[in-house]
């Protein structure tokens, strides 16, 4: 992977709030007439005949419903220049909302064919049916299943690699078929330049599949890491630490994160997302701390030293780094979510900036806080200030316990740190409340920022 080339301190030309928000305009618009574009490209020219307003209406949810399926390629190449307004994780939960309003608008082209033209669609015996009706079925059925194994991958006990990679074969197999459909029925592309037209636009699907699963992979192996060590942290986690090979170390924004691929070729597709715990100013290696929480992360304490990495990175918004001009930050963490924030704070360090910072760190007891020793440590490097918070803190405790409440966020920051800039990460019951609690404290979206834990 060529290094990105991001700056390693914040100065007066970082992207500002501003230019953030045109480009997400501009990117929605890109998205909007994307989906748009086979419906009105079919709409051009001759129009055939039609069965009446419900014909009509049912191929416009067809059409656009496909669209917006083949689109879900687009939303998850990772195109950083595209991302960037919006941050990796909100344009993966876009992901999951399109997918099921594209899925919503191909089942409603169904349905209404099956109510009021129920000729038109054959039998539903596949040796009796049109292959391209039968086509047509089996693709639905398959957009079914990826909605269905997504949204309830955890309840259905899905193991995630697996998961991941039947999602994107079927995902793939599923568009070829709504495009074969397509093209059997033949209804609205008779012309020979909307068949080209409609063909291009299906390569294009076909193009991001292998951009996503060939070129992107090929860059990656290009640019391997090892890992040196692996630290036990507290709270069953782990840091582990990687050195490029025989490359420069990617650049990265303190808070942003990466897909990380252990021990396989970057071609195989397991990969998981984690957060850059280490500073963005060290030259020699990229740090990621992680908690064990699933069948992957389990491993992590198994990882030998000299293992082979791919990392692809950096992604996310979620940086102090768009913010050379904020008065100070606040940061707000639950357990692991600290490990974005640790990135930040060290990176701070290292750059000597005298800003003032306000941590409230959440945890179940003292000995799981991590971090612990070092964030004291900070604290005379940094015009830090730390409140830890504990729900279960031993007998002597003097600190905040509970959880993050509005009480005690509101103790927390003062009156002074309230014009600054929020972060916030942890699981997201967590997020969901102090997002709650720092509106009604009045502190307007535009200064609040959130690192979403969950996106798969």
């Amino acid at each position: 992977m060529r290094p990105a080339t991001l700056p390693n301190s914040p100065s007066p030309t970082a992207t500002p709030a501003k230019r953030r928000w045109v480009g997400a305009v501009s990117w929605i618009a890109v998205y909007l007439l994307l989906a748009a574009f086979p419906l009105l490209v079919l709409l051009l020219g001759p129009v055939p005949a039609g069965g009446g307003r419900w014909w009509d209406f049912s191929l416009a949810l067809g059409f656009a419903g496909l669209a917006m399926m083949g689109l879900q390629f687009a939303l998850t190449a990772r195109f950083r220049r595209a991302t960037a307004p919006f941050g990796m994780d909100i344009i993966y939960y876009f992901h999951r909302w399109a997918a099921m309003g594209g899925i919503a608008l191909v089942i409603g082209h169904y349905v209404i064919l099956r109510a009021r033209y129920p000729d038109a669609l054959g039998a539903l015996n596949p040796q009796e049916a049109p292959w391209q009706m039968t086509a047509g079925r089996l693709s639905l059925l398959l957009f079914v299943a990826i909605i269905i194994s997504s949204l309830w991958r955890k309840t259905l006990g899905l193991e995630y690699d697996r998961w991941r990679l039947w999602h994107g074969v079927l995902a793939a197999v599923a568009v070829i078929l709504a495009a074969a459909h397509v093209a059997g029925v033949g209804y609205y592309t008779q012309a020979l330049w909307k068949r080209i037209v409609w063909g291009g636009y299906t390569g294009m699907w076909l193009l991001l599949l292998g951009y996503i699963r060939i070129v992107k992979p090929w860059s990656l192996l290009r640019h391997p890491y090892r890992v040196t060590e692996i630290r036990a942290e507290r709270g069953d986690s782990w840091t582990l630490t990687l050195e490029p090979v025989e490359h420069a170390r990617l650049k990265f924004r303190p808070g942003q994160f990466a897909w990380l691929t252990l021990g396989r070729s970057p071609f195989h597709a397991r990969e998981h997302p984690f957060s850059f715990s280490g500073s963005a100013d060290d030259p020699a290696a990229l740090r990621f701390t992680i908690k064990e929480l699933g069948d992957f992360t389990r491993t992590i304490k198994n990882t030998p030293v000299g293992t082979t990495a791919y990392v692809d990175g950096p992604h996310g918004v979620f940086t102090t780094d768009y913010y050379p001009q904020a008065p100070g930050f606040v940061f707000l963490a639950g357990g692991v979510g600290i490990a974005p924030i640790m990135s930040i704070l060290r990176t701070l360090a290292d750059r000597a900036d005298q800003r003032p910072l306000h941590l409230i760190f959440g945890n179940a007891t003292w000995d799981r806080v991590l971090f612990r020793e070092e964030l004291e440590t900070l604290q005379n490097r940094l015009n830090l200030t730390v409140v830890h918070v504990l729900q279960e803190p031993p007998p002597d405790w003097p600190g905040a316990t509970g959880v993050l409440s509005p009480d005690v966020i509101e103790k927390a920051i003062p009156a002074e740190a309230r014009p600054g800039i929020f972060f916030l990460c942890g699981p997201k019951p967590m997020t969901d409340s102090v997002l709650r609690t720092l509106r009604a404290m009045g502190v307007p979206l535009s200064r609040i920022h959130l690192e979403l834990f969950d996106m798969a």
